[in-house]
């Protein structure tokens, strides 16, 4: 019974169908945060919440009598009971009444986090995901470089420009922010450098250097090491399946050859019967 029901959850039929539910679930927790729908539609909308609710518990008892204590291996099965848990929780009647938890209803938007399961069933995004996770440390690196330029600039910007403009460049903070902004090209040049520029001609020689270090460098960088992470990561998964194909392959020989030397002490024994007769 528990290998059936095993087969069941890890059916690719199964698992669309939470996929959909899960997908349909965000869909129609958006719906409810327009402004302006009758009770007669929120009302609706609740008792949908409330099916998926319901469906996402039935498939979480399904889970555990499937696979026993490995069901808490998963890290996925454990951000679904969390989820699951708090929109419980949530859910109860006299949480409304409460207003210190109110927070709970926050957390019910979580929910829609489980849309992220998306990732475990399309393996390109496996592949992106595993490559980022990777870059992680030589990212943290390249930002520890990139906090170190800021402060650089940011102290120059200070000493220069702090006293004419204190709200962009009175403080290390602020100046920080300011690079940070200019760091995205948003409005960097009208809204920032030419304004400190009618002050200061000669500020160009400031950001302008500050925008090719941060901007087309250091960005790029960042751009870099996810791309070969991912070359990386393609390239190792390419070479797995090569060798789980290989492993196939082999299986299907040793299993050819197993078969053949039965046919052949069958058609031995066959011979030997009719030299009998």
């Amino acid at each position: 019974m528990i290998k059936g029901l095993r087969k069941v959850v890890d059916h690719k039929a199964f698992q669309g169908f939470i996929l959909f539910v899960i997908v349909f679930n965000s869909i129609v927790m958006g719906v409810e945060t327009i402004s302006g729908l009758s009770d007669r539609v929120l009302l609706v909308l609740g008792l949908i919440n409330n099916i998926c609710l319901w469906i996402f518990i039935i498939e979480m008892l399904l889970k555990f009598l499937a696979y026993g204590m490995d069901y808490f291996k998963d890290p996925w099965n454990w951000f679904d009971m969390i989820i699951i848990g708090t929109s419980l929780v949530s859910a109860l009647p006299f949480m409304a009444a409460l207003r210190a938890f109110r927070v709970l209803r926050v957390l019910r938007s979580l929910k829609a986090l489980r849309s992220m399961r998306l990732v475990s069933s399309i393996h390109h995004l496996q592949i992106i995901l595993v490559a980022i996770v990777r870059s992680v440390p030589s990212i943290l690196w390249t930002g520890l470089l990139m906090i170190l330029i800021y402060y650089i600039f940011a102290l120059i910007g200070v000493n220069l420009f702090g006293e004419a403009f204190p709200d962009w460049f009175g403080t290390i903070g602020k100046a920080m922010y300011t690079l940070f902004q200019v760091m995205t090209l948003e409005s960097w040049s009208m809204g920032i450098s030419r304004p400190v520029m009618e002050v200061y001609s000669a500020a160009w020689l400031y950001f302008v250097p500050f925008v090719l270090i941060s901007s087309f460098i250091v960005m790029n960088v960042v751009v870099g090491i996810v791309v070969n992470s991912i070359s990386e990561v393609t390239a190792e998964d390419t070479k797995k399946e090569e060798e789980e194909n290989a492993e196939t392959d082999e299986d299907r020989i040793k299993a050819l050859t197993a078969e053949v030397k039965e046919m052949r002490e069958m058609l031995a024994r066959m011979e030997q019967m009719l030299d009998k007769k």
